[in-house]
């Protein structure tokens, strides 16, 4: 088990690294930095050659894939990072050092338990993209099919443990301070970044969520999903068809190409909706790495190891809300935040509703481009906090990939106006799911289940209230938790390392 010393260890020497790329240069020169953590940045960087221009991409690899992960969703997001940071950590989409082939071939033959000959006609030993977990290199089957196939980075699981348990480590410590960072439920948080990300080392899974996407954006043709080949797919390989395109990264080449940005951009917002509401299963990782445009307009995505699922409730809420935000209806919004239990009840609604109305009110109706989205992002962080928000860490995923599928769409358009295009969907499936036929079939469905419940409810009460003379059932055993606490020190380390890092995520984000 690894020890207390080296989490520490390991925060600091993060906290060192991006200190000697000068990506903490912006908090040390930020006069609302607190002096003791100026103080700390100071220390980070003393004796580095710190180079003029800071270097994230470079800072964000260096600590490892968990970190490149980070980068990669903030390089969708100019307008909170500033367009050099973004040009910057957009290098790590696709374009991180690639493994030697040699490693590659090593372990693709061992996942296939057969020669790359004996299952490739040809197979380009140079990648066409490497990421965090794996890299992608092209090839053509035996039976003369174009594919791309992804191979997991050789020894990538361990580096990824190593770091999501002191991710662990870390998050037990900082909400064990209590207070406001609690209420962030930060434990909560890394387990599910845990869960989203240990998924990514089975490409097996990463496979089946790719056909099942398929098989659910048939409804939107203008958005493709390729084909997998299954007979060379296993645990660290996955083959499927090769997307031949133009990335939505490469503006100038899609405007060359006769593309109509507008429309792709509009087409990604649509194919997201209907994935996240309509479905309640989407693709998470929607960064501009990992999008085509077709010859044919249509847009195509690849890399399918983040997928989130949403609950048909959730999924009520969240159509309800973003259909109160853009008509106004903010009584309506702040209702289904207490029915979803998002506020504790102690709090009134109408003054939450009021709340709401001063955050989107400036905002409903402009174009993207007009909006200051750092003064929507104080005012919503203010509401959290001002009304108890506890994170809902079930909808971090959806909420990470709709600031992604957003800026990747004012990437394309500007001008977009994401309210005009969500709008008329969102309105088309709350008419299908809230309309009177579906409120009948929704109630005919819960009488039926309530029916087939009843004789068990029956069995459970007799078991509570046996005949007379009958033995009373043993009590359940509980299961108790043994915590070991350690040393004050170990609060103070992580205090003042969260503290750094909280700064470091808050200047990117400002």
């Amino acid at each position: 088990m690894t020890t207390s010393i080296v989490h520490v260890a390991r925060l600091l020497r993060w906290g060192r690294i991006l200190a000697r790329h000068g990506a903490l240069r912006g908090i040390e020169r930020d006069p609302n930095t607190p002096a003791p953590v100026r103080r700390l940045v100071k220390l980070a960087r003393f004796g580095a050659r710190v180079p003029a221009q800071p270097a994230y991409a470079d800072a964000f690899q260096a600590i490892g894939p968990a970190a490149i992960k980070l980068g990669q969703a903030l390089a969708t997001r100019p307008d909170l990072v500033g367009e050099h940071a973004a040009a910057d950590l957009a290098r790590l989409q696709d374009a991180v050092p690639a493994a030697p082939f040699e490693s590659i071939k090593a372990a693709l033959e061992q996942s296939l338990e057969r020669p790359v000959e004996a299952l490739f006609a040809s197979f380009d030993p140079e990648p066409v993209g490497a990421a965090s977990i794996a890299q992608v290199h092209r090839a053509v089957t035996s039976e003369g099919r174009h594919v791309a196939v992804k191979v997991m980075r050789p020894g990538i699981e361990d580096e990824l443990v190593r770091a999501i348990e002191t991710y662990e480590w870390a998050a037990a410590q900082v909400e064990a301070l209590g207070g406001e960072l609690a209420r962030l439920r930060p434990r909560l948080v890394i387990a599910h970044f845990r869960q989203w990300t240990l998924r990514e080392l089975d490409l097996r899974r990463e496979a089946a969520s790719a056909s099942e996407l398929a098989e659910h954006m048939q409804a939107e043709p203008g958005f493709t999903v390729p084909a997998i080949d299954w007979s060379r797919t296993t645990r660290r390989v996955l083959t499927l068809e090769w997307v031949d395109g133009i990335k939505l990264n490469n503006r100038a080449a899609l405007i060359a190409a006769g593309h109509d940005m507008h429309a792709l951009a509009s087409t990604l917002v649509r194919a997201f909706l209907r994935q996240a509401i309509a479905d309640g299963f989407f693709h998470a990782d929607l960064h501009q790495g990992n999008l085509f445009a077709l010859a044919d307009g249509r847009i195509a995505a690849i890399d399918f190891g983040i997928m989130g699922r949403i609950d048909r409730q959730a999924r009520l809420w969240l159509a309800e809300i973003l259909h109160g935000l853009i008509t106004g209806n903010y009584e309506r919004v702040a209702q289904i935040h207490f029915d979803a239990q998002y506020v504790p009840a102690h709090h009134n609604v109408a003054e939450f509703a009021t709340a709401l109305r001063a955050v989107g009110e400036p905002i409903r109706g402009l174009p993207v481009k007009d909006i200051s989205i750092g003064q929507m992002l104080d005012g919503l962080f203010a509401i959290t906090r001002d009304f108890d928000m506890a994170t809902q860490p079930h909808l971090l995923l959806l909420q990470k990939t709709m600031v992604m599928v957003e800026g990747v769409a004012t990437g394309l358009d500007p001008d977009i106006n994401m309210w005009e295009v969500s709008g008329p969907f969102v309105r088309e499936w709350l008419r299908a799911e809230l309309g009177p036929e579906a409120w009948l079939a929704d109630r005919f469905r819960a009488d039926l289940r309530t029916l087939a419940r009843l004789p068990d409810l029956i069995r459970r009460v007799e078991r509570h209230y046996p005949e007379p003379g009958a033995a009373p059932p043993a009590p359940p055993l509980r299961t108790v938790e043994v915590v070991r606490i350690g040393g004050g020190w170990r609060y103070l380390a992580v205090a003042l390392v969260a503290a750094l890092a909280g700064f470091v995520v808050a200047w990117l984000l400002r």
